[in-house]
């Protein structure tokens, strides 16, 4: 039997206009997960994964250590400080007040014995490291050769530090309030009348460099210059790859309250990668290839960032397997210091950073300058 073409158009558009809403009416009639169990296999439980996995968004879960001990570790690092500063540069500690909401910032302050007269001497912010550090002896020979050099230094205990007890410590707030809190030692050190507020540079290792990189990036910075060394660079990634262990100490942070898939703009604000374009001040970046704390995976993409887009500002070099330092291979390669005599202990790799940092320094904060005309 033959049948014209135009008839089985009309016959296929009218069995289509029958069956669809039957169709439609009889998927609607079946339960979501009657659905879903046709295209996904049921998956056992493994209740020690999950809870191996588990992270929370709650401040009151967020990771508590031996405060006790903390305190005498701080108290001990304070008495080494006095004792190596002896006769060598001035060393205090101060307090001062953080513009973002009044809290008290512990911090401690070196400079030359001797001052050369108003507003004569460079200073710099020195900014610790660790989600949850503090200022320790392995800075000291660096810091001393720092105000050799005629800089004034301050190094804040920012919120999160240890050794202050559980409401400095638990106020923790990475990328947050913690960065007002290191602005503000600008403000401290305006009111030290030997030091020139013209010449203040910013530098720190690791979170102490994620920090520096941040407030480099600001539109407004109190900062002439800055050195981040193998800083943090991206929160999204870093907190991939570090797993649920590390994540625990960001998702329970009261500024938070989550993970980067919950707070992603939040995440975005905190981290440097996604700032480059902001930077106005000269920066200085050094990574190692065989860090094994800010892995050369994430310190990477920032270094080509700053080549590509800002290579009149930023200076950067990637160290190719350095010499590694005391602790997650190439994250301290220019960290080396002899623990019992508290001096450098220099590799190749290390006297090359250090030589670069100070030349960097050198040229936009002018430390040998006098009074300032």
């Amino acid at each position: 039997m033959y049948m014209s073409s135009r008839f089985l158009r009309t016959f296929r558009h009218g069995l289509t206009t029958r069956l669809a809403p039957l169709a439609l009416a009889l998927l609607a009639a079946v339960p979501l997960a009657a659905q879903d169990a046709r295209t996904r296999r049921p998956v056992p439980m493994d209740s020690a994964r999950a809870a191996l996995l588990y992270v929370s968004n709650r401040p009151e879960d967020h990771p508590q250590p031996n405060f006790a001990q903390q305190i005498a570790e701080k108290a001990r690092t304070d008495s080494i400080y006095r004792a190596l500063s002896q006769g060598v540069m001035e060393f205090r500690k101060v307090s001062y007040r953080s513009r973002v909401d009044g809290m008290e910032v512990p911090a401690y302050v070196f400079a030359p014995l001797a001052k050369r007269g108003a507003r004569s001497h460079a200073a710099m912010v020195w900014v610790h490291g660790g989600v949850h550090g503090s200022w320790d002896e392995e800075y000291f020979p660096f810091v001393r050769e720092a105000v050799q050099r005629g800089y004034v230094i301050i190094a804040p205990e920012y919120r999160g530090s240890t050794g202050y007890g559980p409401a400095l410590y638990n106020a923790i707030d990475y990328g947050g309030k913690e960065l007002d809190d290191v602005a503000s030692a600008a403000s401290f050190l305006a009111t030290l009348p030997y030091v020139d507020t013209a010449r203040m540079g910013i530098m720190g290792w690791s979170h102490g460099g994620y920090i520096t990189a941040l407030l480099q990036f600001r539109s407004v910075t109190a900062f002439k210059a800055g050195v981040a060394m193998v800083p943090v660079t991206n929160l999204f990634f870093r907190l991939s790859y570090k797993g649920p262990g590390y994540q625990r100490s960001f998702s329970t942070q009261d500024g938070l309250r989550g993970l980067p898939f919950e707070r992603r703009a939040e995440y975005v604000k905190r981290s440097p990668y996604y700032h480059v374009d902001s930077l106005r001040t000269p920066l200085l970046v050094h990574v190692a290839t065989n860090d094994e704390d800010v892995n050369f995976e994430e310190a990477r993409p920032l270094i080509d960032a700053l080549i590509a887009r800002k290579p009149h500002l930023a200076e950067t070099k990637i160290y190719v397997d350095p010499t590694p330092g005391p602790r997650s291979r190439g994250h301290t390669f220019n960290r080396r210091v002899n623990p019992t005599t508290h001096e450098r202990d220099d590799s190749p790799e290390q006297r090359d950073s250090w030589n670069r940092v100070w030349t960097f320094f050198e040229e936009h904060l002018r430390p040998y300058e006098g009074t300032r005309r």
